[in-house]
């Protein structure tokens, strides 16, 4: 295992009302010595739920992403707030945006994105036993709420409106998931 770089300064240099951007001054194991800049994490996590109406029918949400510029197909997601716990705000993310609650939740892996420019990570959740539960949610506009089917995955992941990585990659995590479920594993 490679020995982590020293960290020799770390100092914000940029702000935002949702972003920081920090100058992270680092020394390798062979002396080497180099400067990075990444977005900083605000100390919450964030959660992306896979909601499974049964073993092969998934909830998704179709929401505008502003950093594409359209409206996209993904997983219901949102921010862990502070003192709050993931599988909470999982729950509350679900009821906000898709209409439902769920009596199982489980957490299945913590995902980084770009590692190297990003302190950020999302907790991917799998909701099962959903039932009918809604809660005033942020979001601008209602969101609209569509079922598709795990054993259809590769066609729906082909679509056009569907990029988010985290999103394909949870609904890959939790196909995999049900098919040594079901094969007694």
């Amino acid at each position: 295992m490679p020995v982590k770089p020293e960290i020799l300064n770390c100092e914000d240099v940029a702000r935002s009302r949702l972003f920081r951007v920090q100058q992270v001054e680092l020394r390798f194991s062979n002396g080497e010595e180099r400067t990075y800049e990444r977005l900083a994490s605000s100390g919450s996590a964030a959660v992306i739920i896979v909601p499974m109406l049964d073993e092969d029918r998934v909830l998704l949400i179709r929401e505008y992403g502003v950093g594409v510029e359209d409206y996209e197909l993904g997983l219901p997601k949102g921010r862990v707030e502070r003192g709050e716990e993931a599988i909470a705000a999982a729950n509350r993310e679900l009821m906000e945006e898709v209409g439902y609650g769920s009596k199982k939740l489980r957490l299945l892996k913590c995902f980084s994105q770009s590692p190297s420019y990003m302190q950020h990570h999302t907790q991917v959740v799998l909701a099962e036993d959903l039932y009918p539960e809604t809660a005033e949610g942020d979001e601008p506009e209602p969101l609209e709420v569509e079922t598709f089917r795990l054993s259809e995955l590769d066609t729906l992941v082909a679509r056009q409106d569907l990029t988010e990585a985290r999103s394909i990659a949870a609904l890959y995590m939790v196909k995999a998931l049900f098919a040594k479920r079901s094969a007694g594993e």
